[in-house]
């Protein structure tokens, strides 16, 4: 599943993406952080963000952690394939974010 980046929202605070999926829904999420590698693999975090009180206290806002992939001009974000690449940028995230935000392992 490949999601586009469709748009980055800083005027109330907090960095707001739309992502459209294959098949034209949209989910909104929260940015949290983005991190470059040596290699120049670049990834972001995020969390899902609800326009229903309810449903936001019932998830348990995972982290999403996706790589940012550019094709012809256009940045896309898409899940990371490689196992290993994943639990380095995952260990990444959390030790960055853990300071900020309760993270469960």
């Amino acid at each position: 599943m490949t999601d586009k980046l469709d748009n980055i929202n800083e005027e109330y605070g907090a960095d707001l993406i739309t992502l459209v999926d294959d098949d034209g829904n949209e989910h909104e999420f929260e940015f949290l952080d983005s991190i470059e590698l040596e290699d120049g693999g670049r990834y972001v975090a995020l969390v899902p963000t609800f326009s229903d009180p309810e449903a936001a206290l019932q998830d348990s806002a995972e982290l999403v952690i996706l790589q940012v992939i550019e094709e012809n001009g256009e940045e896309f974000l898409e899940p990371i394939q490689d196992e290993e690449t994943f639990n380095e940028v995952s260990e990444i995230f959390v030790e960055r974010l853990s300071e900020e935000y309760e993270i469960e392992e």
